[in-house]
């Protein structure tokens, strides 16, 4: 039992240990980020999010809002699939893509079909993905430096809320203390 107790245990220090190493080299690029997805909300458009079971809750950050209320953004989560993005999506949009396993190609084709569309694409990954070279100048890649899928999405569900935070702050200012 004392062994299983201390893989538990190893579970949480590794995760600690990642979220120091990363919180401020991540800093900048969800700031980058924040920035792509407020300038496309604010011009009108829509935040479109696929890629990992994240996806849901990304876009309800968006649409219910994060910690306190505020007017519904629209954002929208949708397959790993590029033929909704392509149903969907309208230049100015944003591709929140969220990849903390997809295969290289599927990742590749929401790119793509986000290219396609005259979107912009907002990727948060894993270490280092294969397909970063398709990424226009104009997008954002924040990458997770590590390599195992629950670390990764880990950190995705954190920068998200990040973001949601963010993204609440620029919209609305600080919010008055309780």
């Amino acid at each position: 039992m004392r062994m299983l107790e201390q893989r538990i245990q190893q579970q949480f220090f590794d995760s600690a240990d990642l979220l120091y190493q990363v919180a401020e080299p991540l800093a900048r690029p969800l700031a980058d980020a924040l920035a792509a997805i407020v300038g496309s909300i604010t011009s009108g458009g829509k935040l479109l999010v696929a890629g990992s079971a994240l996806a849901p809750h990304a876009a309800s950050l968006f649409v219910e809002g994060f910690e306190r209320e505020r007017p519904p953004l629209a954002a929208l989560a949708l397959a790993a699939d590029p033929t909704p993005l392509r149903a969907l999506g309208l230049p100015g949009d944003v591709l929140l893509l969220l990849d903390d396993r997809l295969s290289e190609a599927t990742a590749l084709a929401l790119v793509e079909a986000a290219h396609g569309k005259d979107m912009s694409v907002v990727a948060l990954t894993g270490a280092a993905p294969g397909w970063r070279a398709a990424l226009a100048e104009t997008d954002v890649l924040v990458a997770v430096p590590h390599e195992r899928a629950a670390r990764v999405r880990e950190l995705h569900l954190l920068m998200l809320h990040a973001l949601a935070d963010a993204l609440d702050l620029q919209l609305m200012g600080e919010q008055d203390p309780a």
